[in-house]
């Protein structure tokens, strides 16, 4: 008999963070989610998302032990600016079990519909900036620090419950070059010498204040087209930058300033910290934050986090400008590859972005929506 229990003690938030890590404990391609950061974005009192979010989570076990988990979502602002009902699951793991699959998004769905939402998707996190999408091509790839890893019959059992594709994103493995090429200079001299663009990099972390949130506010209109993306309020973007900035390299910070000294360029690149993360087994203490302190000193791969150009301002060799510097640092660094993260399919501007670079597709992820 399989049984579904609402997540409420801080055990059970343990319980629920962790699942996954003994779920994969054997499986080479994995890592971890942070978990800190895992059972913080679930707090209301740590996570200022709340203010306009409904979250649960939930555990499936079966003959005493938990054989399953998942959370359900509810944007209540994304939902009022877009007119629609729709609710998202996410953190969804399980045994090869479809009857325990059945049972979580069985909860999920109830629970939604007591919201009077009418439409399921997922896996989908609380911003752009959580983790989405169920992986559907390249289970035999080493997982980034920001994505899910599934196993392949996550896909099955959701198709066999009336889930469809709603959404994919690709993922690209980048050979990174030995040279700046003419064409990236050439559109780098554009930038700076025609339109009168600033690269800067800041070599403080206190000095990064004076250019992030407008940077964010940059990000905001950047990506607001893209699936499933709300604009981020301030508080919420303070939670995110106090994240990022206990981890990242500022040399692989870029902003880019238009000649009225306004951000119109940002992107953030970190060392992979994947092989880091997954030999702690999530864990920053006692000696994972040594881990990740070693790899951002020496490593010879990198993760793409995030491009973003204000609208106005894309055409204009922005991406050109970031670009050159960004691959002497990595040449500096002796990088090998960089991983791109997810990108939407169908978003040619970021697909394009590679057509000049060597590379292969290895991964795709989907996200899946169903009418309840």
């Amino acid at each position: 008999m399989i049984t579904i229990k609402e997540v409420k003690s801080n055990l059970d938030s343990w319980r629920f963070t962790e699942f996954p890590n003994k779920l994969y404990k054997n499986v080479e391609p994995f890592v971890p989610a942070l978990s800190l950061d895992e059972r913080t974005v679930f707090n209301p009192k740590k996570n200022p998302m709340f203010e306009y979010y409904d979250a649960i989570r939930y555990l499936a076990y079966k003959d005493g032990k938990i054989v399953g988990r998942i959370a359900g979502l509810i944007n209540h602002k994304w939902n009022e600016a877009y007119q629609i009902k729709t609710a998202r699951f996410t953190r969804i793991d399980m045994i090869d079990d479809i009857e325990v699959t059945k049972a979580l998004i069985d909860q999920v769905t109830t629970w939604a519909k007591g919201f009077g939402m009418d439409t399921l998707i997922g896996p989908i996190g609380f911003t752009d900036m959580d983790r989405m999408g169920l992986l559907v091509e390249g289970f035999d790839q080493l997982n980034m620090f920001i994505t899910i890893y599934t196993h392949p019959y996550y896909k099955d059992h959701l198709e066999q419950l009336g889930f469809v594709k709603d959404v994919d994103w690709t993922e690209k493995q980048i050979a990174w070059p030995t040279e700046v090429s003419d064409k990236i200079k050439r559109g780098a001299e554009i930038a700076r010498k025609r339109y009168g663009y600033e690269l800067i990099k800041v070599s403080k972390k206190k000095d990064l204040f004076k250019y992030i949130y407008e940077a964010m506010d940059m990000y905001n209109i950047a990506f607001n087209e893209l699936y499933g993306f709300f604009p981020l309020p301030t508080n919420v973007q303070e939670y995110y930058i106090k994240q990022m900035i206990a981890l990242v390299d500022l040399e692989y910070l870029w902003f880019v300033l238009d000649k009225e000294k306004h951000v119109v360029g940002l992107t953030l690149i970190m060392p992979s910290l994947a092989k880091a993360n997954k030999k702690s087994n999530g864990k920053l203490f006692p000696f994972g934050i040594f881990r990740f302190l070693r790899s951002i000193k020496k490593h010879d791969v990198i993760d793409l986090y995030f491009i973003a150009v204000d609208p106005k301002h894309q055409g204009h060799g922005i991406i050109a400008l970031m670009f050159e510097d960004g691959i002497k640092t990595g040449i500096k660094h002796g990088v090998r590859y960089a991983e791109t993260g997810p990108e939407l399919e169908l978003n040619t501007a970021i697909q394009n972005q590679w057509k000049d670079f060597e590379y292969k597709s290895h991964k795709r992820r989907r996200c899946y929506t169903k009418p309840i």
